[in-house]
């Protein structure tokens, strides 16, 4: 592959600086809104600032350009790329993409302003070397869903490596940031400039070779940045960037198991895929990408999701240098391909006496292989299988095609279900995605579909208790009742079910009953008042069997009605007992009068509002009243009388 003469720039980011005190933008107030605050980094176009906007009070990010690069042949080039950043990075809305707010010029500084993300970035997070598989996946899903929204806009990033991922301090949240290479599809074919922009440790081997850039570019980046993730380490290295472009261009990523043992085949190939040299062998674009990513994360058990990666040694400075900013010279027209030689063939071997020591080798070998063969399908992951998605919810034949398309067998349970139609499948152990020994089948739970049951016969008439365990009888235990009332019906009788005798429901129905209160409330009328014979006249003809309740009384006259039981106006079941309490008037006291004669006892008592009687003999001889009945003391009605006994 060759490219045109000239020179070949390579773009970096500098991992932060420490803030400096003599940085002239310090405590400046840009635009009349953003004060600068502190130095967050520099990189090779610009410098970002952590600033306050005093206007909407928030903190942001404040990228301001290099004043020099406004300067010279190249400084349209320059600026059209800082104010791409802002229209590319603008348009999307993406959790996953660090967003920017506005751009402007104040004076001769070019800015943008970006949501300021505090943290740190992703070349930390690999150099810290405790990433496990599972957060690794994490990463690269949010960083390929956020280049997915990219690529459907149209829009490439061009530039996507580990400083260009940040990560939310607290919550760890990755978010793609920096798109000041990023172009339109339709902007980024094949460039004729004679330069090249990125940094060399990602860059594309077309885009090497050609200048050519797609949403397949971006793919080839995630895919070094997976392998950087996965093994702690760049594929590539070299003495400087030409020689680690030269890598990249005639050389195919290693495997990431050969550097991380505990890494399988799921993963070679999901890097393969991602990095494969010819363009036309990638993913067309970060969805289908990340449609493969998640497809990967699903083959890999789940103790291997948790080991943490690889810590790989310091880099060399040749390493470092791939992603710094460099400025080479192009090299000459057809050094990009390895040179074809004609193979010669190679010398034969000496002639050798067999030896005895070599057959002996040659048979540990022979059993060393036999053995790792017998541990890799016995033991090993050829043991195992993954149960392929697709299998829940369709006929159990389907099902069970399709696991043995993935070398498995099954075992069927079958099991009534209301919602799965029958002969279908309603789940499978292990579950789809998950591994499963091969020599143990898959375990498939098939719906016979609803279970029924024949609704008894007779249940209007039944009492509620009957009903409910008549039902309960065939399996329908969900009842739900409600009560009226009913002239026809007696209590506690069904009047009406939500079923038919004879019919056949599933047993998970509700079944509802109408249960008689009897006929409907008489109203008691109002009685107060009355006299007691009026009173009970009048409940007598309602229906009502009527008490009388004598009790005293000082407001009500004697024999008038106080109240009732139940109260005038209430509601009583026909042909039950009304009470009328009937007023016996004031309450008073018996009046002691014995010793008194019997003339001076009836004047007492006549003053007392009593009656009085006189028993016995004593009158004729002039004696007094030996006793009284009711005795002195005791409560009695006004008017009733008091027997006065004389001997």
């Amino acid at each position: 592959m060759r490219v045109p003469a000239g020179p070949w720039v390579v773009t970096r980011t500098l991992p932060p600086v420490a803030q400096v005190t003599a940085d002239p933008l310090i405590g400046r107030l840009v635009d009349g809104r953003y004060e600068i605050v502190a130095r967050v980094a520099r990189g090779g176009m610009a410098t970002v600032y952590r600033a306050h906007d005093t206007r909407l009070n928030r903190e942001i990010a404040l990228k301001v350009m290099h004043p020099h690069l406004a300067e010279g042949e190249q400084a349209a080039s320059f600026r059209q790329r800082f104010e791409r950043e802002a229209r590319s990075a603008a348009g999307l809305q993406h959790h996953g993409v660090v967003a920017v707010y506005d751009q402007g010029t104040d004076g001769d500084m070019r800015y943008l302003t970006m949501e300021y993300v505090p943290g740190t970035n992703l070349r930390q997070l690999i150099r810290d070397g405790d990433l496990t598989l599972r957060r690794s996946f994490a990463i690269l899903d949010v960083v390929l869903s956020a280049l997915a929204a990219a690529h459907a806009k149209g829009i490439v990033h061009r530039d996507i490596k580990p400083e260009n991922v940040l990560l939310e301090e607290g919550t760890g949240r990755p978010k793609v940031a920096d798109f000041g290479l990023a172009r339109a599809i339709s902007e980024v074919s094949n460039t004729t400039t004679g330069t090249i922009l990125g940094t060399v440790a990602y860059l594309a081997p077309e885009t090497i070779a050609t200048g050519h850039v797609d949403t397949r570019a971006d793919v080839y980046a995630v895919g070094i940045l997976a392998f950087e993730l996965f093994t702690g380490r760049l594929p590539h290295e070299g003495e400087g960037p030409i020689q680690v472009a030269f890598a990249h261009v005639n050389t195919d990523v290693p495997p990431v198991s050969a550097f991380a043992g505990h890494l399988g085949r799921p993963l070679d190939v999901l890097v393969r895929a991602l990095t494969a040299r010819d363009p036309d062998r990638r993913p067309h674009d970060a969805a289908v990408a990340l449609d493969a990513l998640r497809s990967t994360f699903r083959q890999i058990p789940n103790e291997v999701l948790d080991i943490p990666a690889k810590v790989a040694p310091p880099p060399s400075s040749a390493a470092v240098k791939a992603a710094r900013t460099a400025v080479v010279e192009r090299p000459p027209a057809g050094q990009w391909a390895v040179p074809q030689q004609t193979p010669q063939p190679p010398p034969p071997p000496p002639a050798r006496q067999p030896r005895r020591g070599g057959k002996i080798l040659l048979g540990v070998a022979l059993v060393a292989v036999l053995f790792s063969a017998w541990w890799y399908t016995e033991h090993g992951p050829g043991a195992y299988a993954v149960v392929p998605d697709g299998v829940v919810g369709v006929a159990v034949a389907q099902a069970e095609e399709a696991l043995t398309e993935a070398g498995l067998t099954s075992s069927n349970v079958e099991q009534h279900d209301s919602d799965v139609p029958e002969g279908e499948v309603i789940s499978v152990v292990p579950d789809e995605g998950r591994r499963s020994q091969r020599d143990e089948p898959v375990r498939l739970v098939v719906s016979l579909g609803p279970e029924v049951a024949e609704v008894p016969a007779g249940l209007v008439g039944m009492t509620e208790e009957q009903a409910r365990a008549a039902l309960g009888d065939v399996g329908l235990v969900d009842v739900e009742v409600s009560r009226e009332y009913s002239a026809d019906v007696p209590r506690d009788q069904v009047i009406w079910a939500s079923v038919r005798d004879g019919g056949t429901v599933p047993t998970d129905e509700t079944v509802r009953l109408t249960v008689s209160d009897g006929p409907p409330p008489v109203t008691v009328p109002e009685l107060t008042g009355l006299s007691a014979g009026e009173a009970e006249d009048a409940l007598v003809a309602q229906g009502f069997d009527v008490v009388r309740e004598d009790t005293f009384d000082k407001k009500a006259e004697a024999g008038t009605v106080i109240r009732t039981k139940p109260g005038g106006g209430k509601g009583a079941e026909p042909g039950s007992t009304v009470t009328i309490v009937v007023s016996m008037g004031a309450q008073g006291t018996v009046p002691d009068v014995v010793g008194l004669s019997v003339e001076d006892a009836q004047a007492l008592l006549d003053e007392a509002g009593y009656t009085s009687v006189v028993r016995g003999f004593g009158e004729l001889f002039d004696e007094g009243v030996k006793e009284t009945e009711p005795v002195a003391g005791e409560k009695l009605k006004k008017g009733e009388e008091v027997t006065l006994w004389t001997w």
